[in-house]
């Protein structure tokens, strides 16, 4: 019983754990600029970050989304060239 429980944790707690603190910290990481997909399918460019909402703007449109709705970033702007 001990050694399921113990290949539950390693087959399907771990990764989703893993997988939220890599998608923390890319929110952390978002800056005015960059290309981002929703969770939504919209790409988008980041206009700019507040604590709990990114305004972006798609075309002629412009949203306010919540930063969980980012998905991915597909390109850093110009304003993250630190390196």
């Amino acid at each position: 019983m001990v050694l399921l429980v113990v290949v539950f944790y390693f087959v399907l707690i771990r990764p989703q754990q893993r997988k939220q603190k890599d998608h923390n910290q890319l929110l952390k990481a978002i800056r005015p600029g960059d290309k981002v997909i929703t969770t939504g399918g919209v790409v988008a460019t980041v206009i700019t970050v507040k604590e709990k909402t990114v305004s972006i703007r798609s075309a002629d449109s412009k949203f306010e989304v919540t930063k969980s709705a980012i998905a991915e970033i597909t390109e850093r702007g110009g304003e993250s060239s630190e390196s």
